[in-house]
């Protein structure tokens, strides 16, 4: 059992800093035993959905053995293995795409189905996928498959926050959301790891798209185990859309399913706390898109695609294009063979990822992210420095490239899906949820596609100055717009946050 003996007093955020300030806001009221949880009873409601975060990394390691295992013409095991850079780029890009497709399709279905049946759906679209990708008698097939997964993608990445937040208790929330992003790490270490033993084995790309499949049917049966989220259960209670005291029966059951033993005298007077403090905040409505782009919400949809356009407009997705070439420039004997630089690269994600985990429900979200973001300002500006004039210091890339790597998985990497799915009001966090994630894989699509024409016209060094100027905005953006959530529960962000 936990409980966190430093709950901040409920007030407004202050525009400039994000620091708690104006007491002249109502506070809204606190059932004291509420902050009982059992930490093992947390485990199962994050594990299952953390699972579509550990497929998404996973995708993205294998997909890097993959290509070369499908081009082989010795161990590739079929005869359209002589392909043009087109079509390695849409088995590379196709989940992408689909992930895109996923998040489209979130927005109109998430509050109608749920946070567990999205999760549901996702791990169904990643076994369809995977298992087509894995058979696929051609290119076309594969494709098709490769969009399939990627559906699975947006979905899981759209819901799983969603629901990991919803059921956490406020003082792990933080961890738990965090350990998401750890898990998507793992994922891309074990893509690259088991891809490099498989990418010789003759039709070896089948078995490493293959090995998604156990994973995606533990995830389903998981899921279809677990309860759904209570407050998405009280938010069509309120809105009318069932009996009430039906439905605050299943949501106090499905609660003490998720908190545990420690709980079980607790959750009715848990779900009254939550009925009264959606009420406050007004969630009865029913929302609109238009009310999206209107008041609190735009506050909150501005604070969540700003930060997932920074994540990706940083240079996220381009400085580790350079990896390979940096370490040979060190002179590594592994620089030669990219597998081995990418599985290098994704211990130390790990590791800066586990140490944000440990510290973000003590530090807050906003120290985090100042101070990671200002990592990667220096670590940027040192690698346009780099290309400039520095070419000869290789020391100078190799400890940019490791201190971009390490700020921006203490900063972007978990604080982007974290502040996602805490910052929506309920009645509109499937809607708002979905237009962040499609934002982060837009721009991840953009800045990938753009990255090598933007090369070849302005030189690796003036591209890298231009990452690092725009991270010094992120930095403004940070400290004027993004507020502290730290400890607060989802009901009480919206009330004093936006």
């Amino acid at each position: 059992m936990a409980s966190d003996p430093e709950q901040p007093a409920l007030t407004s955020i202050g525009k400039s800093s994000g620091e708690i300030g104006n007491e002249n806001e109502p506070l809204l009221s606190r059932v004291q035993h509420s902050d009982n949880y059992s930490v093992v009873a947390a485990i199962l409601p994050f594990l299952f959905p953390a699972l579509g975060g550990l497929l998404y990394g996973y995708d993205i390691g294998a997909t890097s053995c993959a290509t070369i295992s499908v081009q082989s013409a010795t161990s590739s095991g079929v005869s359209w293995y002589d392909l043009s850079s087109v079509d390695v780029g849409l088995i590379t890009s196709g989940s992408l795409y689909g992930a895109l497709l996923g998040s489209l399709l979130a927005f109109n279905v998430a509050d109608f189905l749920g946070r567990r049946k999205e999760l549901i759906l996702s791990a169904l679209f990643y076994l369809i996928g995977a298992i087509i990708t894995a058979v696929s008698p051609n290119l076309p097939v594969m494709v098709v498959g490769r969009v399939i997964f990627g559906i699975g993608i947006g979905l899981a990445m759209h819901a799983a926050p969603m629901y990991i937040a919803e059921t956490a208790p406020c003082q792990i929330r933080g961890q738990l959301i965090s350990l998401k992003e750890f898990f998507i790490v793992l994922g891309m270490v074990a893509g690259y790891g088991i891809g490099s033993l498989l990418v010789d084995v003759l039709a070896g790309w089948r078995y490493i798209y293959s090995a998604s499949v156990p994973l995606a049917i533990v995830m389903g049966i998981g899921m279809c185990w677990l309860s759904e989220s209570p407050r998405w259960i009280l938010l069509r209670a309120i809105q009318g859309k069932g009996n009430m005291q039906d439905l605050k029966e299943n949501a106090i059951l499905c609660l003490r399913r998720l908190r545990g033993p420690a709980f079980q005298d607790c959750a009715p007077a848990e779900v009254d706390e939550m009925l009264a403090e959606l009420s406050f905040v007004g969630e009865e409505k029913e929302g609109s898109i238009r009310e999206l782009f209107r008041g609190k919400c735009l506050k909150a949809l501005v604070i969540g695609t700003g930060l997932v356009l920074f994540q990706q407009i940083t240079g996220q997705p381009s400085v580790l294009y350079y990896a390979a070439s940096i370490f040979q420039s060190a002179g590594f004997s592994a620089a030669s063979d990219a597998t081995r630089v990418s599985i290098l690269l994704g211990v130390l994600k790990l590791i800066m990822t586990g140490v944000a985990v440990l510290v973000i429900d003590r530090l807050g979200r906003r120290p985090l992210l100042l101070g990671g973001v200002s990592g990667i300002v220096i670590s940027l500006f040192l690698l346009g420095s780099y290309y400039l004039f520095l070419d000869n210091v290789w020391i100078v890339a190799v400890v940019a490239l490791l201190l971009y790597v390490g700020s921006y998985q203490l900063s972007f990497g978990p604080i982007g899906w974290l502040m996602i799915s805490e910052i929506f009001p309920l009645r509109l966090r499937g809607r708002g949820l979905s237009i962040a994630v499609l934002v982060n894989f837009g721009a991840n699509a953009l800045v990938t596609f753009a990255f090598s024409p933007l090369k070849d016209l302005l030189g690796a060094a003036i591209l890298f100055y231009a990452f690092g100027v725009i991270a010094v905005i992120s930095l403004g953006f940070i400290f004027f717009v993004v507020p502290e959530t730290k400890g607060l529960t989802l009901e009480e962000i919206e009330a004093t946050c936006l």
